[in-house]
């Protein structure tokens, strides 16, 4: 029997500078809670928390965002 087709997340791509110069691109964000009045900034709490995570793992503390953009699309 076929399977229906599930419904599929789309995302927004972003490239994240932190205060100490490093920068992390391609971050994932779904595109459903950006838009609208706030634009991209619920983007920002979004990759706070994964980087809260990230950190929780690894033991190091997280970095403050300097600044958020979107990838370039290729």
């Amino acid at each position: 029997m076929a399977r229906k087709p599930g419904t599929r997340a789309e995302f927004v791509l972003f490239d994240v500078l932190y205060t100490d110069g490093s920068q992390r691109s391609n971050r994932k964000v779904p595109s459903d809670v950006l838009g609208g009045l706030d634009g991209d900034a619920p983007a920002r709490a979004i990759i706070e928390e994964q980087d809260r995570v990230i950190a929780e793992k690894s033991g190091l503390a997280p970095m403050p965002i300097k600044s958020l953009t979107r990838s370039r699309a290729k």
